[in-house]
């Protein structure tokens, strides 16, 4: 017999891996009570620093949200487009992207809880995506950079 999950279920589990809830560290953890000093060094053998891959994170899911609810928007030209120039901050820079990603994120959230929102028919301004695959490509790359992170960290000896 099949089971088919339920649209409700199908929902509630995309907002847990969107918001990192189960196997991989959450991105609030991974942000965390990293000094000041060592958000920008890029540690020996590394390609970017922390704030290289936050900033990423933040763009790269900001470009998705906003792909997913605006038929007009123009993503930034890739690759160039989704990484910050510098390796370090400016000064307010780091909470700023930060509180910046917890807004996007709870604005993708908010999309695929609300049942008025299809999940399932692809959008007319792309080539086949669906809101489901845009929230799965959200929280798969926002694992990914993440577990990213809590490398580096490892690297500057700060996790």
């Amino acid at each position: 017999m099949l089971c088919v999950m339920s649209e409700l279920a199908v929902r509630e589990q995309l907002v847990k891996v969107l918001q990192g809830r189960g196997a991989h560290v959450p991105f609030e953890r991974a942000v965390a009570d990293i000094p000041e000093d060592r958000r920008g060094v890029v540690p020996e053998g590394a390609a970017t620093s922390v704030w290289q891959q936050l900033e990423h994170l933040r763009i790269a899911q900001w470009d998705i949200l906003e792909f997913s609810r605006d038929p007009a928007h123009i993503s930034p030209e890739f690759p160039h487009g989704y990484w910050p120039a510098g390796e370090a901050p400016a000064e307010g820079g780091w909470q700023a992207s930060v509180d910046r990603f917890l807004a996007d994120r709870a604005a993708m959230v908010e999309l695929v809880s609300d049942p008025q929102a299809d999940l399932h028919t692809p959008f007319a301004h792309g080539t086949g995506q669906t809101l489901l695959r845009e929230a799965l490509v959200v929280a798969d790359h926002n694992s990914y950079h993440v577990g990213q992170m809590v490398l580096l960290r490892r690297l500057l000896g700060c996790w």
